[in-house]
C-alpha cells in the first residue's frame, strides 16, 4: 500500500481541474478509462492466482460479498422508500424497457477479465514480478482520467444543490451503507474501518475493487468488486419492475451507476422526470467513492 494514502488523491484532484471543450478528447478519455479498468482487473485476477490456499480465499471472498450485500442492501431499502413517501415522483414512460440481459452482458465481460487473469496466473509456471507496482501506476493514471470525467460531466454545483431529491437520495445511500458496513464488519469480525471502506463503493464496482485491492490485498479487492457488481446486476433487474411505484428507491439502489450504466434503464422505464434525480445522485456518489474509501483506508492504516 502507499506510504501516504492521501497521495492517491493528487491525480484525482489534478484531473478535476482540467476542463475539456473538445468532444474528441472526451471520447478519448472515456476510452482510456475503459481500457485501464480492464487492464487493472486482469492484474487483480493475476494477484488472486498468487494467493496461498486459493480455495479457502475464494470462499472468503464469497462470504464477504454476500454478507456485505445483504447487510448494505437491507439498510438501503429500509430507508429509501421514505423518500418516495415524503417526496413522491410521478414516474411514467411509454417507452419499451431496454433488454436488461444485454446490459448484464457488459458486466459479465468484467468478470471474464478477472477470470482470465486468474486462469493465466494458475497456468503460468512462474510468478510475474512487479504486478502490484504496475497496478498502482495504472491506478494513478486511472484516477487522473476519472477526475477529468467528473469535472466534464456537465453538472454545475448549482444544478446539484437545486435537485433536493438527488442530494437526499445520495445522503441516504451513504448513511445506510455505512450502517450496513458496520453490521457486516461485526458479523465477519473485521475492523470497522475496513467495513466502512467496503461499504463506500456505492455500486462503482471497477474503482471500488481496484482501490480495496490496492489497500488490503486481492481478497478484499475481489470481494469489493463482486459486491458492487452484484448490486448493479440486481439493480438492472429490479429497476424495470419497481420504478413506476418506487422511483426514488429504484434510483437510489442503483447507486453511483445511476448517472451512467443504469441511466438508460431508469430513463426508459421511469420517464424523463427521473433522469435529473438519477444524474445528480449518481454524480454525488461517484465523486464520494474514492474520497470516502481512501479516507477510511487511511484511518485503518
Amino acid at each position: 500500500m502507499y506510504s501516504g494514502v492521501f497521495m492517491i488523491f493528487l491525480p484525482l484532484v489534478v484531473g478535476y481541474f482540467i476542463t475539456l471543450r473538445s468532444e474528441t478528447w472526451h471520447h478519448r478519455i472515456n476510452q482510456a478509462v475503459s481500457y485501464l479498468i480492464y487492464v487493472i482487473l486482469f492484474f487483480m485476477g493475476l494477484s488472486l492466482s498468487a494467493l496461498d490456499n486459493l480455495g479457502s480465499n475464494l470462499q472468503t471472498i464469497a462470504l464477504f460479498t454476500f454478507t456485505f450485500f445483504i447487510a448494505i442492501g437491507a439498510c438501503n431499502l429500509a430507508a429509501l422508500p421514505l423518500v418516495d413517501k415524503w417526496m413522491p415522483v410521478e414516474a411514467q414512460s411509454k417507452a419499451a424497457p431496454l433488454p436488461v440481459y444485454m446490459m448484464a452482458l457488459e458486466s459479465a465481460k468484467l468478470i471474464l477479465v478477472v477470470g482470465a487473469g486468474l486462469l493465466l496466473g494458475l497456468i503460468l509456471p512462474f510468478q510475474m514480478p512487479y504486478i502490484n507496482e504496475t497496478s498502482e501506476g495504472i491506478l494513478l493514471l486511472l484516477l487522473f482520467f476519472i477526475g477529468i470525467q467528473l469535472r466534464n460531466s456537465g453538472l454545475t454545483l448549482k444544478q446539484i444543490i437545486l435537485n433536493k431529491r438527488g442530494m437526499i437520495i445520495a445522503c441516504i445511500i451513504v448513511g445506510t451503507s455505512w450502517i450496513g458496513g458496520i453490521i457486516a464488519s461485526y458479523i465477519l469480525d473485521i475492523p470497522v474501518t475496513n467495513g466502512l471502506a467496503m461499504a463506500s463503493g456505492f455500486g462503482w464496482y471497477s474503482l471500488a475493487g481496484i482501490l480495496m485491492g490496492d489497500a488490503y490485498g486481492p481478497v478484499y479487492g475481489g470481494a469489493s468488486f463482486m459486491l458492487e457488481l452484484l448490486r448493479e446486476l440486481v439493480a438492472l433487474i429490479a429497476i424495470p419492475m419497481f420504478i413506476r411505484r418506487y422511483p426514488c428507491t429504484s434510483i437510489g439502489y442503483a447507486g453511483a451507476t445511476a448517472m451512467d450504466f443504469t441511466l438508460p434503464v431508469i430513463q426508459s422505464t421511469g420517464g424523463v422526470k427521473c433522469v435529473p434525480i438519477a444524474i445528480v445522485s449518481g454524480f454525488i456518489l461517484s465523486l464520494l467513492v474514492p474520497v470516502l474509501m481512501l479516507f477510511f483506508v487511511s484511518l485503518g492504516a
